[in-house]
């Protein structure tokens, strides 16, 4: 009778450890959204889409544009994969070669 005690309570605890590092490997993917790519941008709130474009471009002005512009490349096909960075980068390029136009 010790003989399953035993086991069973190593088996338990190897049980509670699998658990813990999942847990923690969940807990590590959720990322910043300036990193993700734009599957995650989808996903996310218009407040963490904002914060995301004025962390990436460093300024406050035209931050509803560029979001509208993110949001409208995020729903284009096979376009989950791409780096919210990058079409960041291509949305504030755009509006800054209108602007000096």
């Amino acid at each position: 009778m010790n003989f399953i005690k035993k086991y069973f309570k190593i088996f338990i605890g190897a049980c509670v450890l699998l658990l813990v590092c999942i847990l923690f490997f969940f807990a590590q993917r959720s990322g910043t959204l300036e990193t993700g790519a734009l599957k995650n941008w989808r996903a996310a709130d218009l407040e963490r889409r904002i914060a995301a474009a004025q962390i990436l471009t460093g300024a406050d002005a035209h931050v509803d544009v560029l979001v509208a512009c993110v949001d409208k490349m995020a729903t284009l096909p096979d376009s989950g994969e791409m780096a919210v960075r990058d079409a960041m980068s291509l949305c504030y390029t755009g509006i800054q070669l209108k602007e000096n136009l």
